[in-house]
């Protein structure tokens, strides 16, 4: 078991005891949205695995600054909004809502910065000058080239070879699959495909490339050397390598002493990805009647370095579980209130103890959700045999609800608002309750059965009866 908080570091390739650089606070930087489509849930797969880590920071009693940058301007966003006939920030400013709604659907928490590229072309532009008057940047045919043959130790993020480096070789397009080292650009000279997206600047009429806007960005929020920086596997090559090699190369320091990186979410054995076609932007699981806490599950569920190969039935599965949990919480919260203040031995506070000290050893182990899942599960099981076994103690009960909403503080998919009644279902409730009474089990019995159409069901239990609204799918 862990000890000490512990991250995979893809910088050095092993796990490391987390350190910040400032005592007490940690900033971190986490590779936002290109905002020229709906983000598809393998993008939220990031997303969501980089907001379990802010939480747990903070659960761990760390001040967290995070920035997430919004990329408003590179090659697919100028593709989309000529496409569409329209200004690339109105093109734009659709999926920047959309994103923020998604977010807030999916309960991830919001970062202290969201830097747009488009707001800060005047960083950039001084981060490529410094760049050239360093020798580490040149000028061909209007656009500006960094030299990756320049910097010592290019390649140490990702791992990709640079010996059979042509000299020369340049790439101007802002994404390349191929792990193909070759000098990539800072500033593209404007050509006819940019249409009107350009800025007149001291280097050129042009426009940012991508790689240089997270590194100009990152360091206005979060100085030229953070503790934090995150995204997916495919970002580590090119944009990841590209961005640490300018960053380095212009300030002489580290730029990031911790690189955590998440692993694709999979349709059918493959990568998910709007290229591919094969993906469901999180709209598109709501309108088929999912519960969004449902879906941050499924992301969580493995862990954040494997693959997760996402299907409607595993979704499903996922949208009982929660179902189940959140019931629990209910009806855990019914016996706090409804129980006395006559306290028993029933065993629920040293293992509320041990869940506590387990679930913390699991997420300080690289973040392990999976096993802090488990945790929770187990603890309900637990609180479930004392509450079969009878004498339970309310004060026991309440201890076990309230370290479950502090674990929920980080995985965050059990607190919700406890449902109501409508009126025409609270009437039929009553009625029920009347012919119960009068002792006409029939029509009590024909009421009961009317709620669960209406998607109700009914529990007697000794403290009166109890009601739910069914939430898991078939």
């Amino acid at each position: 078991m862990a000890t000490t908080l512990r991250f995979h570091n893809t910088l050095t390739a092993r796990k490391e005891d987390f350190r910040p650089l400032r005592r007490g606070e940690v900033r971190m930087y986490t590779c936002g949205p290109t905002v020229y489509q709906y983000a598809h849930i393998g993008n939220f797969r990031a997303y969501v695995f980089e907001d379990i880590l802010r939480r747990y920071l903070k659960y761990k009693g760390l001040k967290v600054i995070q920035a997430m940058n919004i990329t408003d301007v590179d090659d697919k966003t100028i593709s989309g909004s000529r496409r569409e006939g329209i200004p690339l920030s109105q093109h734009t400013a659709r999926y920047i809502k959309a994103f923020f709604d998604d977010l807030d659907a999916l309960n991830i928490e919001r970062a202290e910065f969201y830097p747009r590229a488009t707001e800060h072309i005047d960083e950039m532009v001084a981060l490529i000058k410094k760049l050239l008057e360093k020798g580490y940047a040149y000028v061909s045919e209007g656009s500006i080239y960094f030299a990756i043959s320049k910097l010592k130790g290019y390649g140490i993020l990702s791992k990709v070879k640079v010996s059979e480096l042509k000299p020369g070789a340049r790439v101007r397009a802002d994404e390349y699959e191929k792990e193909e080292a070759r000098d990539f650009a800072l500033w593209r000279a404007w050509d006819e495909d940019d249409g009107d997206v350009f800025w007149e600047t001291e280097i050129g009429k042009g426009r940012p490339g991508w790689h240089i806007e997270c590194s100009a960005m990152s360091m206005k929020y979060l100085g030229e050397e953070f503790d934090i920086h995150t995204g997916g596997i495919d970002n580590i090559f090119p944009h990841h390598e590209n961005e640490l090699a300018q960053s380095r190369a212009a300030t002489g320091k580290d730029f990031v002493k911790y690189w955590l990186h998440c692993e694709h979410l999979l349709a059918d054995g493959r990568k998910m990805s709007k290229s591919l076609g094969n993906y469901y932007t999180l709209r598109d699981l709501l309108e088929k009647g999912y519960d969004p806490k449902a879906i941050r599950y499924l992301l969580m569920f493995a862990h954040y370095r494997a693959p997760i190969n996402f299907t409607e039935e595993g979704l499903k599965a996922a949208q009982n579980t929660v179902s189940s949990l959140i019931d629990f919480i209910d009806r855990l919260h019914e016996a706090i209130n409804g129980g006395g203040d006559v306290e028993y031995d029933d065993g629920l506070h040293e293992k509320a103890l041990r869940a506590e000290r387990e679930f913390e050893d699991r997420m300080d182990d690289d973040l392990d959700t999976p096993g802090a899942i488990a945790v929770i599960h187990d603890i309900v099981r637990e609180t479930n045999k004392a509450n079969e076994k009878g004498n339970v103690s309310p004060k026991n009960l309440k201890e076990v609800h309230d370290l479950l909403m502090r674990f929920d503080s980080v995985l965050g998919i059990l607190k919700h608002e406890r449902e109501q009644l409508s009126a025409d279902d609270a009437r039929l409730l009553e009625e029920r309750e009347l012919a119960r009474r009068r002792g006409d089990y029939a029509s009590a019995d024909n009421i009961r059965s009317q709620l669960l159409q209406r998607g109700i069901v009914l529990e007697d239990t000794a403290q009166g009866v109890r009601w739910r609204r069914i939430r898991a799918l078939h």
